[in-house]
């Protein structure tokens, strides 16, 4: 009979490991097929099972064998990976590293920003019992429930492995390291314990996690929830591949997605320095983008403090101490909450918001708890059909056009190019020496979509925009799909200014004049 499956923390299948099931009077034992399926003749039952296979961690769980009841086992690879819980904190406050490696690693703190810096050594780490710094996840879909890592096993103080977060805010990264030469980097969001300049970043963690698929789930793979039987092959089984029709978000409602999980999307090589190209198809619109703007505004004389937007939803962020907030790079999934807080400030009180990304605030999230979102995608074909087009946020809020004045499209998508200067009078152009029709932004960093600071996913000016939006520069992509730059005013006395691309923070550190106006905005803004 069919027990379950076994699959590894991409949910890929795991062939031919070592299972013993113990209980009922009865021990069996038997191996995983090619598909990870786990078959045995057992009665309904408690059991002990023990899995054990080289190269992936062992573990002993209890379960129930109940009839026409699939069971998950879940086992993890040997790899070094680790995350901070809480991933966001504020200055002075601790959290928690959670690490598993297959031998002894040792653990750095540095600070990201125009240098890397090293913080302090923060040791090496292994245990007197063999494996000991090898984790245990969860059986089933720990995606929506978290990994747990250090739950078991670290009940004895002396075990802790707390670290206090500096007091100068920021974007900071733990460097990971073994004798044998691995080596995992992963990044930690640290907000001022007050506000201490007039220029606060978001960073897009969000979106971080709405893209982070370990555990074999994202906003992106399995969407809703993990299917009945593991991946052996993506292109053979996946339907974002076998589907002619497929759309992302094809049902009404979605499982949740866990904070609490490793974030390999964010790894930054040891030797990555800030003007080095942005490898790999993810890294070029998460942290490691986010980082090429945070060393930029370093290096420009900008002070600023550094929140998540987790920091703002749970109101940790006080907009009102500040004059400027820039959100970058793809602050693509935002809650009512924050969206309605910050259109207000802009609105009604006067704030100046720096809108530099793409796809930003496309789709509304909801938080079940401090550690658990749910993504509202909503059935896509469905909002097609009904005509509510301008984005999945646009049904259940309102379109962010209202608010940052341009509004993600597919023209253009995947596709990166320079922009096209339509109004040089405009003060944002001042020093740059740019004539109407001239070409900027030819140069980035980003490598998934290379030829310019207008791509990856870019927005545009919509019916839902402000009536005095003001469209400053174009992007050139193909079927006239290049970003709209935009400025405009509130009657409240706030301005917005927007310029719809992924890739602009990857060009700012070496494209003159995408760093020019960056500057002209950010130095009028905050007067």
């Amino acid at each position: 009979m069919l027990i379950g499956y076994v699959s590894d923390e991409r949910f890929v299948a795991i062939p031919d490991v070592l299972i013993e099931f113990e209980g009922e009077g009865a021990s069996v034992e038997t191996r995983s097929r090619a598909s990870g399926a786990v078959h045995a003749q057992l009665p309904p039952g408690n059991y002990r099972v023990t899995l054990n296979k080289a190269g992936i961690g062992g573990k002993r769980v209890q379960m129930a064998v109940e009839d026409g009841k699939i069971y998950h086992f879940r086992l993890l690879s040997d790899c070094l990976l680790g995350y901070p819980w809480p991933k966001w904190v504020k200055g002075g406050q601790q959290a928690e590293f959670r690490m598993h490696s297959p031998e002894a690693y040792e653990l750095e703190l540095w600070r990201y920003g125009w240098k890397k810096e090293l913080i302090r050594k923060l040791g090496w780490y292994d245990e007197h019992g063999p494996r000991a710094t090898v984790q245990i996840t969860p059986d089933g879909d720990y995606s929506q429930t978290g990994v747990e890592w250090n739950k078991f096993g670290y009940a004895n103080p002396a075990l802790k492995q707390h670290v206090t977060a500096p007091d100068r805010s920021g974007l900071y990264y733990f460097h990971a390291r073994t004798r044998s030469g691995l080596f995992f980097s992963f990044p930690w969001v640290v907000a001022p314990s007050k506000p201490q300049n007039k220029l606060a970043v978001l960073a897009s963690n969000i979106t971080w996690n709405a893209y982070n698929a370990f555990g074999g789930r994202s906003n992106y793979i399995n969407t809703d929830k993990l299917p009945e039987v593991p991946t052996v092959n993506s292109r053979q089984e996946l339907a974002r591949y076998t589907d002619a029709e497929y759309v992302n978000y094809g049902v009404e409602t979605y499982a949740p997605l866990s904070f609490e999980r490793p974030e390999p999307i964010n790894f930054v090589p040891e030797d990555e320095q800030i003007t080095n190209p942005i490898e790999g198809r993810t890294a070029c619109h998460i942290a490691p983008a986010e980082w090429r703007l945070l060393g930029w505004l370093e290096n420009e004389g900008f002070d600023y403090d550094f929140y998540g937007e987790t920091h703002f939803h749970f109101d940790q962020l006080p907009l009102d101490e500040y004059r400027v907030l820039i959100i970058s790079t793809h602050p693509e999934y935002w809650s009512k909450k924050m969206y309605c807080a910050l259109k207000s400030w802009v609105h009604e009180r006067g704030g100046r918001l720096l809108y530099l990304g793409g796809n930003g605030l496309n789709c509304e999230i909801e938080f079940l708890d401090e550690q658990t979102m749910v993504v509202h995608n909503g059935n896509e074909r469905e909002r097609v059909r009904l005509g509510l087009t301008e984005s999945r946020f646009h049904p259940r809020v309102e379109s962010e056009a209202n608010l940052l004045g341009v509004v993600f499209t597919y023209d253009g998508i995947m596709t990166s190019a320079p922009y096209k200067v339509i109004d040089a009078s405009h003060w944002v152009f001042e020093g740059t020496g740019l004539k109407n029709g001239d070409l900027f932004g030819e140069n980035s960093l980003h490598r998934r979509c290379p030829g310019g600071a207008s791509g990856h996913e870019t927005d545009k000016i919509s019916p839902h925009s402000p009536k005095n939006v003001h469209l400053l520069a174009e992007g050139l992509n193909p079927d006239k799909g290049g970003a709209h730059m935009v400025v405009y005013e509130t009657p409240g006395g706030g301005q917005v200014f927007s310029v719809g691309s992924i890739t602009w923070p990857s060009s700012i550190l070496v494209d003159d004049a995408v760093s020019k106006i960056t500057a002209n905005v950010l130095r009028r803004f905050l007067k």
